[in-house]
Order: structure tokens, then sequence, then C-alpha cells
């Protein structure tokens, strides 16, 4: 999950001398939010392609003092995208070198295409959110919990943080997922969410059904 495996190269970073009305016109082209500028090779920072479209004529030079200063590492992690695409509203990110040279860039749908192929977005399963203080959740005991009921992880990550609590979420298989559910409350786990169909309820419904057919009689 290099990010120097996932870099493409047929999106242009800007010299500083290019005219805003150039580079608008290629961001809109190619759909993307932000244009990148360098500046003898070197990156110097990112515009959004709305704030270009605001802009008076001339060239990238004169919005200086408006780059936005963020890049990854082509040695760093796919994982640390997701962050700066967050942050700063983007589609695409600028990739450069310790030198930082422009090299490239990566997109959202490279990450996504890349976290598609995970078994945690790719396999059908159950989503089992879990809740319990800081200093009492263990991921060992987790994985345990959901293992001695015969149910595989195909997924387990930290989702929030609720005041003293942690909340976890897992994407499981098994077909005993009442089991699971019920063992996690017995060690003191509260399940925040859950979907999948719980046997129980759905018996209850049935019994309920039922019992609202008895009472129209």
């Amino acid at each position: 999950m290099f990010i120097k495996d996932y870099i493409s190269k047929d999106y242009p970073a800007f010299n500083t001398s290019d005219s805003i009305e150039q580079a608008n016109e290629v961001a809109k082209e190619f759909g993307y939010t932000h244009i990148f500028i360098k500046k003898k090779g070197v990156y110097q920072g990112a515009l959004s392609q709305q704030f270009l479209e605001e802009s008076p004529k001339g060239t990238l030079q004169t919005l200086e003092h408006h780059f936005e200063k963020f890049a990854l590492l082509e040695d760093g992690n796919v994982l640390d995208s997701i962050k700066l695409f967050y942050t700063f509203n983007s589609n695409v990110i600028p990739v450069i070198n310790k030198l930082e040279k422009y090299q490239g860039y990566l997109t959202c749908d490279d990450v996504f295409c890349e976290f598609a192929k995970y078994p945690l977005f790719s396999e059908n399963g159950a989503l089992l959110v879990i809740q319990n203080n800081k200093r009492n959740y263990s991921m060992t005991d987790i994985c345990k919990i959901v293992e001695s009921n015969n149910g595989r992880i195909y997924g387990c990550y930290i989702s929030a943080f609720e005041g003293d609590d942690v909340q976890i979420t897992l994407k499981i298989n098994s077909e005993n997922l009442s089991s699971i559910d019920e063992t996690f409350e017995r060690y003191g786990y509260s399940v925040v969410h859950k979907y999948y169909d719980d046997q129980k309820e759905e018996l209850l419904k049935d019994r309920f059904g039922f019992f609202q057919k008895y009472m129209e009689i």
C-alpha cells in the first residue's frame, strides 16, 4: 500500500508563471477539485478549482498567499491520504519526494479501488459496533469472543471515542450471530449498533404478528 505504487502522472503541476485561466480550464477538464503549483520543479502548494473560478485574471504567482500546503510523500502509505482528502475537501492529492519535487498525484478513486479489494469491504458479513471503557477493552479479547462462537473476523477497527469509552466496529461472518452479541454483553461490552438479522428479534416479531392477528379475530 505504498503511495509510489499508485502515482498517476497525467495531471500536470503548473508553474507560478502560468495563467489562472489555463489552470482553471485544466482542472475542470480533469474534474479535480485542486490544481498544484511548482516553481523550478519544487512543489509550492495547491489551489481549489472553485477559488480559481472566482479569481481575477493573472498568473498563479499573484495567488501565492492563498496556496494550500498539503501533499503526500511518495514513500508514505495510502492510508495517510484519507485525512488529507477530508481536511482539504479534495478528490486529488499531490505526491512529492523528499526534495519536495512534484512526482504526480493520487485520487479518491485510487484509494477506493484499493480498499475494495479488502475482505472488510468485499466480503458479505454482519457489522457490529460495540462499546467499552478505554481502560477495559482488548482487541485480543474481542477476537477471542468472535472466534469462540465459531465466527470469522473480516475487519476490526476503532471507529469512535465517546468520552471515556471507545467504539469498535467489526465485520464478521458467522451463523451464530446472536450468541456473539450475547457474549459481548456478558463480558461488559455494550452493543451500540448491529446490522444483521437477529434470529431472536425475528422470532419476537413473528410472535407479535401472530398476536396481532389473534386480537383482530
